[in-house]
């Protein structure tokens, strides 16, 4: 297990390798750079445009401007300087990654802690008007729009009251205490955590209906079932862990995708994370910010889906990694 792990966490220099030439490479296909959009304000001498160019080293060409970029990352961890935000683009980077950290861990628990149970009580009910009920939840919540769905909660927020409409924290969030900062922000954490979690609900729950349904037509739950034992027993302890086989596999991929789906519930409540970050770097063509952007999101991604590997290891005893 150990040396997959070293060997899966070795492929990933390749890879982020990759990620950062092809962004280099579409960001230099884009026309313009973060100074055009400076040169259309009269109060921006065109002196003060060829210094900036030359502390960027916009002013040198795009290869050399990579192999600099790439020998400050090896070397010092130096993910370069944001030209619009003027911060190194860590400590940019760090902030946003933690709220969306915390948006995509909301999520999650929102996707798996709704899906699971559905899906189950679906599948033992099969053919009856719950598990009918809830194939027309699903088909609707794969017909709606993350975006739509976003809208609607935004628009409940503003006419009720009951949540925040946007941002992380109050106003007053420094004065309050430890607990009431907390719950501050998990009152904003509600409604973007649902438009997040939401979207891959209704296609984990079809799916964790469909796979405990192959389950119980397998000849040991009919043994189970000739044994006497009531139905919630074959479920519960004979069906449904084996049934969760393939989910696990899928949970990785749904923490990376959470991660790069967030971008919409971000823009629409102002959730300060990574998502929100990028949008506004690409808008900006702040190069560094946006390319580091770029690479932390494939570390998180490659990660989840390392994650999901290990965690399939671990619940089958017929897979092991060597």
């Amino acid at each position: 297990m150990r040396t997959y792990v070293l060997r899966r966490l070795l492929q990933l220099v390749p890879l982020l390798l990759a990620v950062v030439v092809l962004t280099f490479v579409l960001l230099k296909l884009a026309p313009g750079d973060y100074l055009t959009t400076l040169a259309d304000d009269p109060q921006v001498s065109a002196a003060t445009l060829d210094a900036m160019r030359h502390r960027f080293g916009l002013d040198q060409p795009w290869t050399t401007q990579l192999i600099l970029y790439l020998k400050n990352v090896i070397l010092h961890l130096d993910f370069g300087e944001s030209f619009s935000r003027q911060q190194p683009v860590f400590a940019v980077l760090r902030e946003g990654l933690l709220n969306t950290l915390l948006l995509a861990v909301a999520g999650a628990l929102v996707t798996w802690g709704l899906a699971i149970p559905l899906g189950a009580w679906a599948a033992a009910r099969q053919g009856t008007a719950v598990d009918r009920t809830l194939s027309l939840v699903a088909f609707v919540g794969l017909s709606v729009p993350e975006v739509l769905s976003g809208l609607l909660l935004l628009m409940l927020a503003a006419n009720t009251g009951w949540f925040p409409v946007g941002g992380m924290r109050s106003l007053d969030w420094e004065s309050l205490p430890l607990a009431g900062r907390v719950l501050d922000v998990l009152r904003h954490l509600v409604l973007p955590a649902l438009v997040v979690g939401l979207v891959p609900l209704a296609s984990r729950m079809r799916q964790m209906r469909a796979s405990l349904l192959d389950v119980l037509r397998l000849e040991y739950v009919t043994t189970a079932r000739a044994k006497g034992l009531d139905e919630r027993t074959v479920v519960m302890k004979h069906a449904l862990r084996n049934a969760l086989n393939p989910l696990v596999t899928l949970f990785g991929y749904t923490l990376g995708s959470l991660l790069s789906g967030s971008l919409v519930a971000e823009i629409i409540f102002s959730w300060p994370g990574l998502g929100r970050v990028t949008y506004e770097a690409i808008l900006a063509r702040d190069q560094y910010l946006v390319v580091g952007s770029v690479l932390m999101a494939s570390v998180v991604l490659v990660l989840g889906n390392l994650v999901a590997d290990l965690l399939l290891a671990a619940t089958d005893p017929r897979i092991r990694h060597d």
